[in-house]
């Protein structure tokens, strides 16, 4: 047989949900830099709400076939684990049956239908890992445990089964390692891919304000009330100038109903409301209250004009799997104050593009403190921000990098 290298290749992408969520951004990226490089691109899903998606999926560059969607996503609000299961195993067998060997099948967050694609020998499969879905899952009753069992076994074993499996960060990386101990001990490593952003919608900012920012969804994980004490803090470090204090404020933000799957508020979830509320007592008790303002969600086009004046971002959740804000907030060309831990590790460069932490409203003060008393070093690391994201997170280069990924695993095919 004649066997010959072939640089365009027919690539399926298998994503659950193709909402607006910042898994679906980077499978909508994914799909646009491969199509751009000249592949045939087809992404399977099953749900697609062209009213609520990215504007990429429904503009012609890749199509998009649904498979499922009449299927439910939960039973009275439980075994949403199992119906995500039932709808991927139904998209895939649409994609079995239905459509022609595809020469890379680039699967999403749901492992169990690597097994089913793997039926036709001809086709590759690469598996991005976001991060174990067994270490997200709850497993806080006996019941649960019970439940969760089978799947975590599934989630391993079927992941094992992946041509290649890529991961957002080399935290996640180390964390695929210490939960998957099998496949580990079998010396299945994935490689990183590093979620990207699109450097060219943020532009350099003519004005700023003191005025620190924080961008996160209003979920206790996300460690809000550090914020809120390392800026209470300020007034007890006694180096700073009474006017620059007084100037000085504290924004806190939901993340963008035009970015992400939720908004960073939804009254309709318990914790948002609770949290929100803990956070706004907390003010009150640190005595700064009326410095401090929540925006409980707020649009694109709001969160860039949030970007464009802060003074700097500060991100406060720890072992944070990747973390998309700080490589945002840097394509703003402003710098980033956050956890010395998890993936902002990897993206903030310390002492250079922002600084890196420990988790305590001391070690935060004390860094919001050098960008409050001389401005013009934020301004300088926000410049410097800005190259690194270019340089390393931009969706060229993500593109690249997914690229050589695919036509690496997809070696040879028979012409």
């Amino acid at each position: 047989m004649d066997f010959k290298r072939s640089s365009k290749l027919n690539i399926a992408i298998l994503h659950p949900d193709l909402g607006i969520g910042g898994a679906e951004r980077l499978i909508v990226d994914a799909a646009v830099e491969l199509a751009s490089q000249g592949h045939k691109v087809h992404v399977f899903t099953a749900h697609h709400d062209k009213n609520r998606c990215f504007e990429e999926t429904v503009a012609g560059t890749f199509p998009v076939t649904v498979y499922g969607s009449f299927l439910p996503r939960h039973v009275f609000y439980r075994l949403h684990a199992v119906c995500a299961y039932l709808r991927c195993l139904l998209v895939a067998l649409g994609m079995l049956f239905l459509w022609p060997s595809f020469d890379v099948v680039l699967v999403d967050q749901v492992s169990v239908v690597i097994p089913l694609l793997k039926l036709k020998r001809a086709t590759k499969v690469v598996f991005y890992c976001h991060f174990p879905d067994l270490l997200l899952a709850q497993h806080t009753t006996a019941l649960r445990r019970l439940y969760r069992k089978p799947i975590d076994f599934l989630e391993e074993t079927t992941t094992g089964m992946a041509d290649m499996i890529l991961v957002n960060s080399k935290f996640t990386a180390s964390t695929f390692a210490r939960t998957f101990k099998h496949l580990h001990a079998r010396g299945i490593q994935p490689a990183v891919l590093y979620p990207a952003v699109n450097v060219e919608q943020f532009e350099e900012p003519h004005s700023s304000k003191l005025n620190f920012l924080s961008i996160n969804r209003f979920e206790r994980k996300k460690n809000i009330e550090l914020a809120i004490s390392a800026f209470a803090k300020l007034h007890s470090l006694g180096e700073l100038g009474n006017d620059k204090l007084r100037d000085a404020s504290l924004t806190i933000a939901g993340k963008s109903v035009l970015v992400y799957f939720s908004s960073g508020y939804d009254e309709r979830l318990r914790e948002n409301v609770e949290y929100l509320e803990e956070l706004r007592r907390l003010a009150d008790r640190q005595g700064v209250s009326d410095r401090v303002k929540f925006v409980t969600s707020c649009s694109t086009a709001e969160r860039n004009d949030l970007l464009s004046e802060c003074l700097c971002v500060i991100y406060t959740p720890k072992d944070e799997h990747f973390g998309i804000v700080p490589i945002e907030a840097m394509a703003a060309h402003k710098p980033v104050i956050a956890c010395n831990s998890g993936g902002p590790v990897e993206s903030v460069k310390d002492g250079v593009t922002g600084f890196l932490c420990d988790p305590t409203a001391q070690a935060f003060s004390q860094a919001m403190a050098k960008f409050l008393e001389d401005p013009d070093v934020a301004k300088s690391m926000g410049r410097d921000a800005r190259r690194h994201v270019a340089d390393s997170f931009a969706t060229r280069i993500f593109g690249q990098r997914l690229n050589q990924y695919v036509t690496s695993i997809a070696g040879t095919k028979q012409e």
